[in-house]
C-alpha cells in the first residue's frame, strides 16, 4: 500500500527500468550410429574400429554440457550480484549512507521526507483543481477563457513545496523575461532538460503569467499532474500520431497569437546524462510562423539534485542548481534553423562544461 501510494505521487512521473540479460551456452555432438556393436573375444579392434568409444563420447559430451551450463549459470549469477552491487555502490555515492534501491527508483532520507510533503501538498492542489473543473462546469466554460486558473493553483502548489523543501531555484537573468511581460508579449520558453525538477522551476520562473506546455500525452496518466495538465490547457503532443502533431503546431501558433508563454524542451525527453542532446525543431516552426520571440533558459545541476534513476530528489537544489535566463531571441528576420542555432547557442553558454554536448 506504501509503495503504491508514492508511486501516486504528484508532477513526478517514475519509471525505472531494469534488464536482465542471462547468458545462454549451447553444447553441440556428433551423431553416433544407434545399431549396437558386437561383441567378441576374437575380434575386438574390428568393433572399436567400426564403432570407436561412442559410449564414452556420449558421455563426455553430455558432461561438458552440464559443465558449460552450470559455469554459465554460476556465471550469470556472479553478474547479477556484481550489478547489483554496482548499483548500490552509485545510489549511495549519489544519496548518502540513506539510499537504498526500490523498484520504482532511488530514496533517500531526504527523498521520502520531499515525497510525504508532495503528496500532503497533492491533496490540496487536488481538491483546488477540482473545485476549478466544477467552476467551468456550471459556468459553461464561459469564463476564464484561457484557464488561468488551474495555472495559478499549481504555482501556488510548486511555491509551497520547493519554499518547504528548499528547492526554490535560484534564477539568474529574469529581467530578461520581465521586458516582454511589461510588453505584454507571449513568447516561446525553450529549456533544457535534465530531470522532473525542471517542470516546476521553470513555472517559477516564470511567475504569475498565464503559460501553457507542450506536453507528451504519456502525462496526463500522472496522478493530479495529469488533471492540471488537462485542465489548465495545455497543449497535448500524441508523438505517435502524425495528426495530433499537426494539431499541437497549430494550437501553439495560436497560443502565442494569445498572447500567451508557451513553454517546450525541444529535446523532447530527459537527458540521462545531463549533456545538452539534439533539439527537435517543433518549437521553433511554431514561433518562427507566427513571428515570435524565443526565451532560452539554461537547467544547471538538475541531474545532480534529481538523478534519472532516483524517484524523487536526493538532496536540496540550494548551491546546486541554477536557472539561467537569457536575452530573447527575436525570430522575424531570420531563419526557422537559424532560430533554432541561434537559442541552442545560448543555452549552451549558461551550462557548465559536464552538461554541454560533446561535439557540436
Amino acid at each position: 500500500m506504501v509503495k503504491r501510494s508514492v508511486f501516486s505521487s504528484l508532477f513526478v512521473l517514475v519509471v525505472s527500468t531494469v534488464n536482465h540479460v542471462d547468458g545462454f551456452s549451447g553444447a553441440s555432438s556428433s551423431r553416433v550410429s544407434s545399431k549396437p556393436c558386437a561383441i567378441s573375444t576374437k575380434t575386438p579392434a574390428a568393433c572399436t574400429y567400426l564403432f570407436p568409444s561412442r559410449p564414452k563420447t556420449h558421455l563426455n559430451a553430455a558432461s561438458s554440457a552440464a559443465s558449460t551450463s552450470s559455469d554459465d549459470n554460476d556465471s550469470t549469477e556472479l553478474t547479477k550480484t556484481e550489478q547489483k552491487k554496482s548499483n548500490i555502490a552509485l545510489i549511495r555515492k549519489q544519496g548518502g549512507l540513506t539510499a537504498f534501491q526500490t523498484k520504482y527508483g532511488a530514496l533517500n532520507f531526504y527523498a521520502i521526507c520531499y515525497g510525504i510533503i508532495a503528496i500532503g501538498l497533492g491533496l490540496i492542489w487536488y481538491t483546488a483543481l477540482t473545485f476549478t473543473q466544477f467552476l467551468y462546469f456550471i459556468t459553461g466554460g464561459r469564463i476564464d477563457k484561457h484557464r488561468k486558473l488551474p495555472v495559478i493553483v499549481s504555482h501556488m502548489w510548486g511555491i509551497a513545496l520547493t519554499r518547504l523543501t528548499g528547492q526554490y531555484p535560484n534564477v539568474e537573468g529574469r529581467e530578461n523575461l520581465e521586458k516582454l511581460i511589461k510588453e505584454n508579449r507571449g513568447a516561446m520558453i525553450v529549456a533544457n532538460h535534465v530531470s522532473w525538477m525542471d517542470i516546476p522551476w521553470v513555472g517559477l520562473t516564470i511567475g504569475w503569467q498565464n503559460y501553457k506546455m507542450v506536453a507528451k500525452a504519456e502525462l496526463l496518466k500522472v496522478p493530479i499532474l495529469g488533471k492540471a495538465i488537462a485542465l489548465g490547457g495545455n497543449i497535448i503532443l500524441d508523438r505517435t500520431s502524425r495528426r495530433s502533431q499537426l494539431m499541437t503546431l497549430k494550437s501553439g501558433i495560436q497560443a502565442l497569437k494569445d498572447g500567451l508563454y508557451l513553454v517546450t524542451f525541444p529535446e523532447g525527453t530527459r537527458s540521462r546524462t545531463g549533456r545538452l542532446m539534439k533539439f527537435k525543431n517543433g518549437a521553433f516552426k511554431m514561433a518562427h510562423k507566427n513571428k515570435s520571440p524565443v526565451v532560452p533558459i539554461s537547467i544547471v545541476g538538475g541531474d545532480k539534485v534529481n538523478p534519472s534513476n532516483w524517484m524523487f530528489p536526493l538532496r536540496s537544489g540550494k548551491g546546486v542548481a541554477k536557472i539561467v535566463v537569457h536575452e530573447p531571441v527575436e525570430s522575424d528576420g531570420i531563419s526557422e534553423d537559424e532560430l533554432s542555432q541561434t537559442v541552442r547557442k545560448a543555452i549552451i553558454e549558461g551550462l557548465p562544461e559536464r552538461q554541454r554536448p560533446l561535439k557540436e
